[in-house]
């Protein structure tokens, strides 16, 4: 299992996957907003979406777990 975490503290502005999803590395999975600036996140292995652990309008701080891939 991979968790994907935020590497800053941003409102999440646009969620693209959902739990059972296959996603391939590079694949974008959220779009983070901070400072009027749209900041992809994007997945490092490829694998299954787990666990999706923000939600559009949502807050994430640094650190945060935003998905987990297997």
């Amino acid at each position: 299992m991979v968790e994907i975490v935020s590497e800053m503290v941003a409102n999440v502005w646009k969620v693209l996957v959902s739990v059972g999803d296959q996603v391939t590395e590079g694949d974008t999975l959220v779009i983070l907003e901070s400072m009027k600036m749209e900041i992809p996140v994007e997945v490092t292995v490829s694998g299954k979406v787990e666990e999706v652990r923000v939600v559009e309008g949502g807050v994430v701080q640094e650190g945060d777990v935003i998905a987990v891939i297997s």
